[in-house]
């Protein structure tokens, strides 16, 4: 993320920032539930392997990439495969271990990934201003590599898989659908449309044109269409929905993914403005811009083990919810109030986002536990 700011400037394309990260997450979202369902459908160890093939060609890819629409096509094909490395990790957790220690484990894979995040962003700036921001991309394919050659030698072939929705059979034998036939292409096509559309709307209003402006309705039009007629297939055509209507009704669960969008979206608004604001505001390298992400990242690594072992111990996970949200507001409060472009921001003050980074490892923690109880 801290390179944005100068791939987008080298194309010319500074309004298309943001679409490097949005692709990235459009991608991961689309195929995120399509992916579970394969991993159910033909192992957890052979998907895996795949989503980190697409992983490293898009890496590669955004590398290579000599336009703008180029390294976005790059962010896409990552975005696939990233989706495929955190869900399947998470499944792994939920088939190998008891629900009571889930919250331990995912915290363990937090810390791996935070530390990972902490040490990308001052990289990433680090190489931007040193051999350029294309090795930043690149450079990831040997770590994949490896992941690969580790997942190929010790991750068992099969592992018990979660149950599946129960499906009401007849009383006499049926021919069972095919395997492709329980994967829902329909359904995550229409949602990835939806999505696009609706994003297409947001990034063209107030920007490229009017809000009024007949575009921009259109495509926001559209999107309420196309989600529509998502919900309509999910309830009348899919075999197995790729995101049953079953599950939102469920005031637990409808709740978790509530808590879960809003933490998500506020930390990655979070952690992609704040690089471009030290770039803009204070004219600060890329290494020295990345370098702000740190605490955030520190404050999501304790969230998430604080939680872990709290819920181990207790089982108790409710509670966390509130005050993830407490901490973050927190956070979000003061840089509303004090960060601002007109006077310079320190390294104690870069301490602010820590409470949001808290927040945000805390409901990951919690919510993953509560969507696995419901």
């Amino acid at each position: 993320m801290a390179t944005y700011g100068t791939i987008s400037s080298e194309f010319g394309a500074l309004a298309d920032a943001s679409w490097l990260t949005t692709s990235y997450s459009l991608a991961t979202c689309a195929v995120q539930p399509i992916t579970g369902k394969l991993s159910d459908i033909y192992g957890r160890k052979g998907v895996l392997l795949g989503s980190y093939v697409l992983f490293a060609v898009g890496s590669v890819g955004c590398g290579i990439g000599q336009a703008m629409w180029q390294v976005i096509a790059g962010r896409v094909v990552a975005g696939l495969g990233a989706a495929g490395m955190t869900v399947i990790v998470s499944i792994l957790i939920t088939d190998l271990v008891p629900l009571i220690q889930v919250a331990s484990w995912r915290s363990y894979v937090n810390v791996v990934a935070t530390i990972g995040r902490s040490i990308g962003g001052p990289l990433g700036g680090y190489l931007a201003d040193t051999v350029g921001w294309r090795w930043s991309f690149i450079g990831q394919s040997p770590i994949i590599g490896l992941a690969i050659i580790l997942v190929a030698l010790r991750l068992p072939s099969h592992t018990s898989p979660p149950a599946l929705p129960t499906i009401t059979k007849p009383a006499k034998p049926t021919r069972q659908p095919s395997k492709l036939r329980r994967v829902d292409f329909i359904g995550a096509f229409l949602l990835a449309l939806t999505i696009v559309s609706l994003l297409g709307a947001l990034s063209l209003g107030g920007q490229n044109l009017p809000w009024t402006h007949p575009v921009v309705i259109g495509v926001g039009a559209g999107s309420v269409v196309l989600g529509a007629a998502f919900v309509a297939w999910e309830v009348n055509g899919a075999f197995e929905p790729v995101f049953p209507p079953s599950l939102i009704v469920k005031r637990d669960v409808a709740t978790a993914y509530g808590i879960i969008t809003l933490q998500a979206a506020a930390q990655l608004a979070m952690m992609y403005t704040i690089p471009l604001f030290f770039r803009s505001t204070h004219n600060s390298s890329n290494t020295v811009a990345g370098s702000h992400l740190f605490p955030a990242v520190l404050g999501n690594t304790l969230g998430g083990l604080l939680s872990g072992l709290y819920i181990s111990r207790t089982g108790h996970y409710k509670t966390l919810s509130l005050l993830a949200a407490l901490s973050s507001s927190l956070s979000y409060i003061l840089l509303i109030i004090r960060w601002t472009a007109d006077r310079e921001i320190n390294w104690l003050e870069s301490l602010e986002i820590v409470p949001g980074g808290f927040g945000t490892g805390i409901a990951f923690s919690a919510t993953f536990v509560g969507l696995g109880a419901c």
